[in-house]
């Protein structure tokens, strides 16, 4: 009975792969450019360096790049930036709402840490939002930080939200503001 079931089986799956595989033409033809090349360079670069904050992205990005997903690159270009940031400002915020910090008391907010921390908090969203017109005005600079970014995060332990920061001061710098 069990033979019969599992012919079945086949047979069905065989008919219904026969029936919509037309339907889904994937072109899985590799594309070797500069760009695979690099997205292939990072993810061997976040392998040595046990970063999966570098591989994870470049390997789904080199998926979508090779793939029938790579029509949905420009809605990740136009929509990716605004929803990491989203996601991070949740998992900076999810553990004071699990309860795992506690809101200072008041003491705490007139110390002068707390001070330096609202000051370089304001300082640091000040010069994102500096770089965000730059990476839009000279994408060709963008290269220069991602390439700082990711040495940062292969080999010095940093995490990849440098960029928007990183453009910011190269504004500042280059008297974009």
């Amino acid at each position: 009975m069990d033979f019969l079931y599992r012919q079945g089986k086949d047979l069905a799956y065989a008919i219904i792969l026969r029936k919509f595989l037309p339907h889904f033409r994937i072109n899985m033809s590799l594309q070797f450019n500069m760009i695979a090349l690099l997205l292939v360079v990072l993810i061997l670069l976040g392998i040595l360096s046990h970063n999966s904050a570098i591989t994870i992205p470049a390997a789904v990005l080199l998926i979508m790049q090779q793939t029938f997903l790579a029509q949905y690159i420009p809605y990740l270009e136009k929509y990716g930036l605004h929803v990491g940031i989203v996601i991070l400002t949740i998992g900076v915020l999810s553990p004071l709402v699990s309860g795992k910090i506690q809101l200072p008391g008041l003491p705490a907010f007139v110390s002068w840490k707390m001070f330096v921390a609202i000051a370089v908090g304001v300082l640091v969203a000040w010069l994102a939002g500096k770089g965000v017109p730059l990476m839009g005005e000279q994408p060709i600079l963008v290269t220069g930080l991602v390439i700082g970014t990711i040495i940062g995060v292969s080999f010095l332990g940093g995490i990849p939200v440098g960029p928007l920061i990183a453009a910011g001061i190269l504004a500042v710098l280059i008297g974009k503001f």
